[in-house]
């Protein structure tokens, strides 16, 4: 297995998943701090869904998940910016998005290997025009986080007075759901649609439990979304298991460190 190293495949899988892990690393922490942990799984349930549909139409899936998850992540913001209004949104959009899926799997008669990677992830196959595609995406996102970072941050907090005090709390939440639609498009080629809390929602909650200071949570948050993603491909070279199942195990592992020596090392 060790011969594997010198393979460009291992060193795409390596570098695809460090811009991955660095993108999920930054969005995470605003994520769990607006509770959206659901808004994630919903736009990476309708990328899969726009996924399906771009190979159905003989279009390349990356196209039909990006697109999707832009356009559900246009409705959940317009539908719904409060959490009770947002939960709605997201539930009635998902179930939606969920039916046209499985109505896609249905008319395309042959068998979707495309489609179904999306669902698991699919790393070790990316090529380097993907980590061309990745880095552009990570930029963009990195770009937008670096600008609406000031008050997205007031609005993440404290909603009701960052809309007192004139910031365009419900903009923001739009924008940031945009931001979450090309995070999520990415990091489900490492772990899959159905593991994409995996890498925005658990290193995020485990950086909190070390610290609170703001800018060390992205810091710890980048550090453990990098560990665990490049363990999980690490992991697989050497056994040939998923690397989806590598990355979920090895957050499970920090996630429950951090809620053990979390208040310690706080302290």
């Amino acid at each position: 297995m060790t011969s594997l190293w010198g393979y460009a495949f291992v060193h795409q899988a390596l570098l695809a998943g460090t811009i991955t892990a660095v993108v999920a690393g930054v969005v995470g922490p605003f994520i769990t701090t607006r509770n959206m942990g659901f808004a994630v799984h919903g736009l990476a349930e309708m990328g899969f869904t726009g996924a399906a549909g771009a190979v159905l139409f003989g279009f390349a899936p990356e196209v039909g998940l990006v697109g999707a998850c832009f356009l559900a992540a246009l409705a959940i913001g317009l539908l719904g910016v409060r959490l009770r209004e947002r939960d709605i949104a997201i539930g009635t959009v998902l179930a939606f998005g969920m039916g046209l899926g499985v109505l896609f799997l249905v008319l395309y008669t042959r068998y979707a290997t495309e489609a179904f990677s999306i669902l698991f992830g699919a790393i070790l196959a990316v090529s380097a025009e993907d980590v061309v595609w990745s880095a552009a995406v990570g930029a963009v996102v990195l770009a937008a986080m670096i600008a609406v970072y000031r008050p997205l941050r007031f609005a993440s907090v404290d909603p009701d007075v960052a809309e007192a005090r004139g910031v365009p709390v419900r903009l923001l939440s739009v924008v940031f759901l945009l931001i979450m639609a090309l995070a999520v498009a990415e990091a489900v080629q490492v772990v899959g649609v159905l593991l994409i809390l995996t890498l925005l929602i658990t290193p995020a909650g485990t950086a909190r439990r070390l610290t609170a200071h703001p800018g060390r949570v992205v810091a710890y948050s980048i550090l453990i979304a990098v560990g665990v993603t490049l363990g999980g491909i690490v992991g697989a070279v050497y056994t040939s298991w998923p690397v989806s199942f590598f990355v979920a195990s090895l957050s499970l592992v920090a996630y429950l460190l951090g809620r053990t020596f979390g208040a310690r090392v706080r302290a």
